[in-house]
């Protein structure tokens, strides 16, 4: 890990990927953007890969997804099953990321690679779950063909989003990591302004 303190910037994005899904997911939904979900997704493995880029420890990704769900509990109304959701994609990512990240050899193949099982992880993992363990009634009464639907049709248009965002936001996040090192204390500054700015607007606009 190129520093503890990068650490303090997975508050911050995760709170940015919570509220995107507090006020972009309104937004997308509001004014009937089709895809909405895929663009709330596409918006989330982009911060998830940038995170790993700078903390890539087993753990960060879904360290990500817990602050992201835990701001939108806090800031919007308790739709569980939605933050089920974000949880799942940050583990699922975790899971992959962990698998196939860590070595330096094509980076790109595997950067892609984690984007597209990441992506099917969590969404398999959520659609799954919910409908044949919590069994949660809409899923329940949706049945095989919303499960496969969810897996294989969003799922797939999401990961293929997932194969060009997610070797980009590492990219992007190793090289902000780079630059983390040099002014540590700084950076480790910024990090705690940017996520209290964040929680601090969710906060006067709910």
């Amino acid at each position: 890990m190129k520093s503890s303190k990068n650490w303090l910037w997975l508050l911050a994005l995760g709170s940015l990927w919570g509220m995107s899904e507090v006020w972009g997911g309104e937004f997308l939904y509001a004014n009937g953007i089709p895809h909405s979900s895929l663009w709330l997704s596409a918006f989330a493995i982009f911060l998830i890969a940038v995170a790993r880029g700078l903390v890539n420890v087993p753990g960060s990704s879904a360290a990500l997804g817990a602050v992201a769900s835990v701001f939108k509990l806090v800031n919007a109304s308790p739709f569980y099953c939605h933050l089920l959701a974000i949880f799942l994609l940050g583990v699922a990512f975790d899971v992959a990321a962990s698998a196939l990240g860590r070595k330096d050899d094509r980076k790109l193949v595997r950067g892609a690679l984690t984007g597209i099982l990441g992506t099917y992880g969590g969404y398999a993992s959520f659609a799954l779950l919910i409908t044949y363990i919590i069994r949660y009634e809409p899923w329940v009464d949706g049945g095989a063909a919303r499960v496969i639907h969810h897996i294989f049709v969003a799922g797939s248009l999401a990961a293929l989003s997932g194969a060009v965002l997610f070797p980009a936001g590492l990219k992007i996040g190793s090289e902000a990591g780079k630059a983390t090192v040099k002014k540590p204390v700084w950076s480790a500054a910024g990090a705690v302004a940017t996520a209290a700015l964040i929680w601090t607007i969710g906060r006067l606009i709910k």
